[in-house]
């Protein structure tokens, strides 16, 4: 009866975007920030599902007999026998950060979202989107449905992720006007910054981010050097830990889903900060974008508590 509780009471949560397979130099690892997120957020205490789209192929195959075995639901995730599933190559410098080389005309440039999703999206918390999957005219008007579709109150996550040449000017700001989360990093709010004229320094900027576009919360995450946060009025900074790096991969997702469950639990912005850390510390320290995480955890954000255990 208590497991039945608990599970009435997870959110719902639901990455958007694409769905691939991350071809890393020690080999292939199922990736996209979409399913990052989604992983981790589950392995946090929440439901949560991917809604994305793979081809008629092994690959395709693989990812939902993949994300099945995580725990994972794939009723969002359609099949296309047009286009393959969608690849990445990854390489990673001497202290583990990565490159990417996202190749084209893939399945999940064609995410659909028909009534059924739609239903689902209704139900849900928290909706995190990003820029790359809506590089495509297709999935862009998905994604946007999608982000209609869900409830007043809902989150709705813009997590920017700049890829090689696949956002512009235009696409920032319409989703920033869709979203009320922000998550970037160091190397997205300079960008960001220029093409929509901020000025200041990196906590100024959020600030002015937050204001022109009626944000709940900014995160900024900075690597090595840490993160900041901002909820409403509040702003707090944490430094970065001392870590042998396997690989930073799907540590941002990681971090972004942290952020997600601790915004729904009203969580002072502290206590979500340090609990983003330590998660996001945990995936950079194992290699891969979704390490098995302890075995501790289980429903209810039981991972979050003991991770958190000394605030």
């Amino acid at each position: 009866m208590n497991r039945i509780k608990e599970k009435q009471n997870q959110p719902l949560v639901i990455g958007v975007g694409e769905l691939l397979w991350d071809l890393l130099p020690a080999g292939r690892q199922l990736g996209g920030a979409p399913a990052n997120f989604a992983y981790h957020a589950q392995a946090l205490g929440a439901q949560a599902f991917v809604l994305s789209r793979v081809g008629d192929d092994a690959l395709g195959r693989e990812i939902l007999d993949r994300l099945s075995g995580l725990g994972l639901r794939t009723d969002g995730i359609t099949t296309d026998s047009r286009v393959p599933t969608g690849t990445v190559s990854v390489a990673l410098d001497a202290h583990g950060k990565p490159s990417f080389t996202v190749h084209e005309n893939v399945a999940w440039d064609f995410i659909e979202a028909g009534r059924g999703i739609l239903d689902q999206v209704a139900q849900a918390e928290a909706i995190c989107f990003g820029s790359l999957a809506q590089r495509n005219p297709v999935s862009r008007t998905a994604i946007q449905a999608v982000l209609a579709a869900a409830p007043r109150g809902a989150l709705r996550i813009f997590d920017i992720n700049l890829r090689q040449h696949f956002w512009s000017r235009e696409l920032i700001v319409e989703s920033l006007e869709l979203a009320n989360v922000l998550k970037l990093n160091d190397g997205e709010l300079p960008v960001v910054a220029k093409l929509l004229g901020l000025a200041g320094d990196e906590l100024s900027q959020m600030r002015q981010l937050a204001a022109r576009f009626e944000l709940k919360s900014v995160a900024l995450t900075k690597g090595a050097d840490g993160s900041s946060l901002l909820v409403g009025n509040e702003l707090v900074s944490r430094l970065g830990s001392k870590l042998v790096v396997a690989d930073t991969v799907g540590a941002g997702d990681s971090y972004t889903a942290a952020l997600a469950l601790g915004l729904l639990a009203g969580d002072e912005p502290e206590r979500i900060l340090e609990c983003a850390h330590r998660v996001a510390e945990f995936v950079c320290t194992h290699p891969g974008a979704m390490p098995p995480m302890p075995t501790r955890c289980g429903l209810g954000g039981v991972l979050v508590r003991i991770l958190a255990q000394n605030l």
